[in-house]
């Protein structure tokens, strides 16, 4: 008798510890895919000056717009936590939105190479930034389901893993796929 409430306990043992590394692996692959994000942003965020700086000259009396995205720029260029991200994100695509918009008001910037090499870019890098955030919201799902079924949630609860945030559209409007029209 004593030997099975041994084995018992060994066997529990090794069960907890099973899934304390599916929950630590789980978390893990939460934040790589986190950093994938970060890495898609950083790179919208270097081309943001550019842009800028092309529309500048076009757009004098358009200031304010350009202050707006340079201001969230430079907000988003430090640590932010994942749960304000979103949001933050969503105003300064926006404001690139009202930036894209504007050209239609200037025939010589909506012709000129610069600015279309840069539409070209930033298209390319939103969608690169759409597949980080649906990687990390995969992740974020598979970890959730890890921290919260049953019989991992006694391990998650043991040893403080928490549910995590999924990177969510702020707004139901930006939900729907928008018209965009470049030429």
């Amino acid at each position: 008798m004593g030997l099975i409430i041994i084995l018992a306990m060994v066997a529990a043992t090794l069960w907890a510890v099973y899934l304390y590394n599916q929950l630590v692996r789980q978390k893990n692959l939460m934040k790589e895919a986190e950093s994938g994000i970060d890495v898609q942003l950083k790179r919208r965020h270097d081309l943001i000056p550019n842009l800028i700086e092309t529309v500048k000259g076009y757009q004098r009396h358009e200031k304010t717009t350009l202050e707006e995205v340079v201001k969230l720029r430079t907000q988003l260029q430090c640590p932010v936590p994942m749960k304000d991200r979103p949001g933050l994100e969503s105003q300064l695509s926006r404001s690139l939105k009202t930036i894209f918009a504007l050209a239609e008001s200037y025939p010589d910037l909506k012709a000129n190479q610069n600015f279309l090499d840069l539409q070209k870019n930033l298209v390319e890098i939103e969608d690169q930034i759409q597949m980080a955030r649906r990687y990390y919201n995969g992740t974020v799902r598979d970890y959730n389901v890890a921290v919260q079924q049953f019989p991992g949630n006694i391990v998650a609860d043991k040893f403080g893993f928490k549910p995590a945030e999924f990177f969510e559209i702020e707004y139901a409007t930006e939900r729907k796929t928008p018209d965009v029209k470049f030429v």
